[in-house]
């Protein structure tokens, strides 16, 4: 995949079909918009997803807590599903200030040669954010290209949306923002090293340290399972700053495998949250510590035993 990145300066060579959105998340909805410009590929057309960097809502200020999937996470999924270009249009002062309908004729026609648009039914793009789905349809038959405007897609009888698997990642309700997602709510990185306390105490752990931009569920434990050279390893991880043994400690994404006994320090992984078990706790010692770590991996061998 290509990612044409800080820069406004950019000419695609071929014709593109374009999908315009943030994209945090990459939830259902966000899939279901990106299977149409993929199925263009079909026709010969470029698949190109264009997002601004940072978004809309971090440059004005609106943004309200960390995102649920990083720039480099956002970049491996557009890749894995196929996108051709990604687009991460530098947002300033003066590309903010873009006139929508110039938006349209330059950026999206003449440098990015879109002959399919496709955008959700909220769209919003240009100078004070003016322009919009009629904008774009409007003027699709002199600027010769298609537009596909998405309907929302529902989970049961709630919308699907980024600010919906926000607050559900918030309190910690794994199993639906499964069902929001597509896929389990996940934490990609290279394994460091901790304190090595679970390898002293019989249960070593791989450990991952979340960059500040992620969107964190409540500290606790997890049964989870973590994808390492696509291979899908079952887990049970501890999501916080490991009160017993260290005060103020950085938050960490701590799992232990069943049946791995290999060595993943420096290797890039996936680590997944299935469902929560119970909150983080501080212990009176590393002795009683062990004991909870034992009870945690005997009941996460059961969760797994049940749901096959």
């Amino acid at each position: 995949m290509e990612i044409i990145q800080d820069s406004i300066d950019f000419q695609l060579k071929k014709r593109s079909a374009v999908a315009i959105g943030k994209f945090d998340g990459v939830h259902r909805g966000h899939v279901e918009l990106l299977s149409h410009i993929l199925k263009q590929k079909e026709q010969g057309l470029k698949a190109v997803v264009f997002t601004f960097h940072p978004s809309a809502a971090v440059f004005f200020g609106q943004a309200k807590g960390a995102e649920l999937t990083t720039r480099q996470e956002k970049r491996k999924m557009f890749e894995k599903m196929g996108i051709d270009i990604l687009i991460e249009f530098p947002l300033n002062r003066e590309t903010a200030a873009t006139p929508p309908e110039e938006f349209v004729r330059k950026i999206l026609v003449h440098q990015m040669k879109a002959g399919y648009i496709a955008a959700g039914e909220d769209l919003s793009f240009g100078y004070k954010g003016l322009g919009n789905k009629e904008l774009l349809c409007k003027l699709a038959g002199e600027l010769n290209y298609q537009v596909r405007i998405i309907d929302k897609v529902y989970c049961g009888d709630k919308e699907i949306s980024s600010s919906l698997v926000r607050k559900m990642v918030e309190k910690g309700d794994m199993t639906t923002v499964r069902e929001l997602l597509g896929r389990p709510y996940s934490f990609d990185g290279e394994v460091e090293p901790g304190n090595r306390l679970g390898r002293r105490l019989g249960m070593p752990t791989v450990n991952l340290y979340p960059v500040k931009e992620k969107l964190l569920p409540p500290k606790g434990v997890y049964f989870s399972q973590v994808i390492y050279q696509d291979r899908i390893y079952q887990g049970i991880t501890n999501i916080g700053q490991k009160p017993t043994v260290k005060e103020n400690a950085d938050i960490s994404v701590e799992t232990y495998l069943y049946g791995f006994t290999g060595d993943l320090y420096g290797k890039e992984i996936v680590t997944e949250l299935l469902q929560f078990k119970r909150p983080e706790q501080k212990f009176e010692n590393v002795e009683a510590l062990k004991r909870q770590m034992e009870r945690d991996i005997q009941e996460g061998a059961g969760y797994f035993l049940h749901v096959g």
